[in-house]
Order: C-alpha cells, then sequence, then structure tokens
C-alpha cells in the first residue's frame, strides 16, 4: 500500500467523521477544563479491514545474546526489531523516568524492574521493588514537590518516594482494599488535571456488580483520597492514555466473550466524565441488549471497535523526539491475541491513524508473532515510547523486551 493510498484512508474516514459532527452526532468529552470533544463513533474496524500489505519480514536482532534466534516479525520498511530483555516474569506496563532508566512492572515475578537505557539498549535490571502482588502499572508523578513512583497491585495502589540514582522509598499505600479476584490488572494513569486515574475490570464475564468500583474508570487525588468512579459499563479497562493536545483520556477494553467469533468488538475509547459504556446489559458498538428487556438508551457508543477477543492491553500516543512525521499524533495498541476465537485473533500492534486530533482510520503496525496454523511464539502487552523516539514493547508470554525503531 503506498503512501497515497494510507492518505486516501485517512481522508475517507476523515470526512465519515465530519459528517457525523454536522449531522448531530453526540460528541465526548473527559469532562474537565482543556478536554475538546471529538466525533462520535464511526471506526469500527476488524482484522480484515487492518491488514497492511505494506509490511515487510524483519528479523529480530539479539545484540545482548539472550538466545532469541530465528525470530522474524512483520513491519513497515527500514524498521529495526531486537531483543533488549529476556528472562522477565510475565512483563506488563511501563515507564520511563527522567534520567532515562526504563521502569518495568513483572506481573508475574511480583517484581518492579529498573533499566538503564542508552545507545538504544538495556543494561543489567535492578529489583527495584519486590515481594508486590500482580503489579501490572507503573507511573511516575510529583505530589507536593515530592516524586513517587505509584505501582498498582491487585489489591491496592502504592506510591514510593522516588531517587532515578537510588532505592525507593516506602510503600505508602494510597488507595486500599480494591475487590480482588476476576480480572486483575489494576491500571493508574495521571491526567493534565493533577488528578489519578485508575480502571479495574470486572470479577466476571457477565454479571451484576455489587462494587462500583469494577467494570470501571475512577479519579482520586494523587494520595488517593475522594476517590470516585466516573465511567461505568466497562468490562475491563486495561490501558490508560491521556492524548497529548487534548486532554482526552483513552482506554483499551477487553469486552465480553463467548458471544460468537465476531461479537462484540474490542474498543479502544475515550473514556467521558459519566459516561455508561453498556456492559453488562448492552453490546457494543450498537447498544444492543444483552437479553431482552435490557435499557439500553442511555448507552455511550465508543469511539473505537476493533477484532472481537483480540485483548487490547496496552497503548502509546506517538509523540516525541524521533517519531516520523507521518506517525506523529497516532496511536499504537497491542493487542494480546484471542483465547476463544476459531481462527484466533494474532497477537499484533496496531496503528490507529489520528488527523486533526481525530481517529481516521486503523492499520496493522506490528505482526509475525502467530504463524497460519494458530500457533504463537510471544504475545505484546505493554508499549511506552523512548526517549529517543523508539517503541519499547513487552512480551509476558515469552518474557521479553523488545525495541522497535521506525525509520524517520
Amino acid at each position: 500500500m503506498s503512501p497515497g493510498t494510507h492518505l486516501v484512508r485517512r481522508l475517507t474516514r476523515f470526512v465519515m467523521i465530519l459528517a457525523l459532527l454536522i449531522s448531530g452526532g453526540a460528541p465526548f468529552a473527559l469532562g474537565h477544563a482543556g478536554a475538546a470533544a471529538p466525533a462520535r463513533s464511526a471506526l469500527i474496524v476488524n482484522d480484515a479491514e487492518t491488514t497492511n500489505p505494506d509490511l515487510v519480514p524483519v528479523t529480530v536482532a539479539d545484540p545482548n545474546g539472550f538466545g532469541i534466534t530465528g525470530r522474524t516479525l512483520m513491519a513497515p520498511p527500514d524498521t529495526a526489531i531486537s531483543v533488549v530483555g529476556a528472562n522477565i516474569g510475565g512483563p506488563r506496563f511501563m515507564t520511563f523516568d527522567g534520567a532515562g532508566n526504563l521502569i518495568v512492572a513483572a506481573q508475574q515475578d511480583g517484581v518492579i524492574y529498573r533499566y538503564p537505557y542508552a545507545d538504544g539498549n538495556l543494561g543489567q535490571p535492578e529489583q527495584l521493588i519486590a515481594g508486590l502482588n500482580l503489579p501490572s502499572s507503573v507511573v511516575f508523578f510529583t505530589d507536593g514537590g515530592q516524586q513517587y513512583l505509584y505501582v498498582g497491585e491487585t489489591q491496592q495502589i502504592t506510591r514510593y518516594r522516588y531517587d532515578p540514582a537510588g532505592p525507593v522509598g516506602e510503600a505508602e499505600v494510597v488507595i486500599p482494599n480494591l475487590p480482588t479476584g476476576g480480572h486483575s490488572t489494576r491500571t493508574v494513569a495521571f491526567g493534565p488535571d493533577g488528578m489519578l486515574y485508575l480502571a479495574v475490570g470486572s470479577s466476571c464475564n457477565i454479571c451484576q456488580e455489587d462494587n462500583p468500583i469494577r467494570a470501571a474508570v475512577s479519579r482520586a487525588n494523587p494520595d488517593g483520597s475522594d476517590l470516585q468512579t466516573i465511567a461505568t459499563g466497562l468490562r475491563n479497562p486495561v490501558g490508560l492514555a491521556f492524548q497529548p493536545e487534548t486532554d482526552r483520556l483513552w482506554a483499551t477494553v477487553n469486552e465480553r466473550d463467548n458471544q460468537g467469533n465476531e461479537i462484540p468488538p474490542d474498543l479502544v475509547t475515550v473514556i467521558t466524565a459519566g459516561a455508561n459504556y453498556g456492559w453488562p446489559n448492552c453490546l457494543p458498538p450498537d447498544a444492543k441488549p444483552q437479553e431482552s428487556g435490557a435499557d439500553c438508551g442511555n448507552v455511550t457508543p465508543p469511539t473505537i471497535g476493533i477484532q472481537a477477543h483480540s485483548a487490547p492491553l496496552g497503548l502509546a500516543f506517538l509523540t516525541g523526539n524521533g517519531i516520523p512525521s507521518e506517525l506523529n499524533g497516532d496511536l499504537v495498541v497491542a493487542q494480546h491475541g484471542s483465547w476463544n476465537r476459531q481462527p484466533p485473533a494474532a497477537p499484533k500492534l496496531l496503528l490507529i491513524e489520528f488527523k486533526d486530533g481525530n481517529p481516521t482510520g486503523a492499520r496493522d503496525f506490528i505482526t509475525g508473532w502467530q504463524d497460519a496454523s494458530g500457533s504463537r511464539w510471544g504475545r505484546p502487552a505493554g508499549v511506552v515510547v523512548a526517549p529517543d523516539g523508539s517503541l519499547i514493547v513487552s512480551d509476558d508470554d515469552a518474557g521479553l523486551l523488545y525495541r522497535i525503531r521506525v525509520a524517520t
């Protein structure tokens, strides 16, 4: 597919969204100052629609001698991919500190690792924090002049005073007693409003929850006080990311299982304060009743629907030094791959294209972790933009970290 074809794709999607705006489509907004409202959803795609014939085979390099040989991924031309970390128990979400160190939440190990990052490679990891309960997310925030590292464990949110050149401080639990069982990830992000945002999944596939923090996104002060649910009906919201320049909060959502190969789509959606996204009573993208008689009149439609059962997890907006200009402002989503679809939805990185802050199209960005028979050798989970503009991608199935560098 030529660059001209990509441009036509973007313009076509943009015209569709513009038409909805003109016709009175309902807007989205996070609900705080500065969050301009994007258009109502017009972007629903499956794997067939995101197939990208421009991708070429790229050999995965192993500069550190981890023994990862003979692996190939499909990527844009002139992309370089290397394994920069290995032998990690369930690496999930990541962040960089101000000194350029990579912080990784290793869910199965129960450890937060710190890796020095220089010249496109990772040094030896340090066990920064150990003995944790399924840590899945890490984020930095400065509160009262003190920088903290926040860690999402399955039962609580904890923060630690942080020094990039030394150990962390004592654990301070800021949000205790989170419900356990069912979906275990607890994702924390900080918004431009200085507030803590928390995503907690459901306890089940389809059920009525008793705890309002379940299947929802909540908001609190940085010290964990005044925790309030702001958006509901999100079966398993996993990734959270604020979109630069718009202040919109985006989330990946794993929708319900066992409804069929193509029902319902998984979601990549703007989170609107006060919105109900339908779970468990209504199916996206058009709020079809799960059972006869369900009231679906107040359901907010998703911004984007992607391949059903593809399990989107981490997401990152492409901004900063070293990002190719044609990708600037676009969104990369890590799709973990299905467990209950035939044929299996493949693990991959999906690129969602944006124009003027609104999504206009989607195409496969990195594929190849699954072969034609459905056999897999890895599953991407988290993605973060490095200070040099490359992407660091975690693979919680193979226990690896990849560096992906797209030619500028």
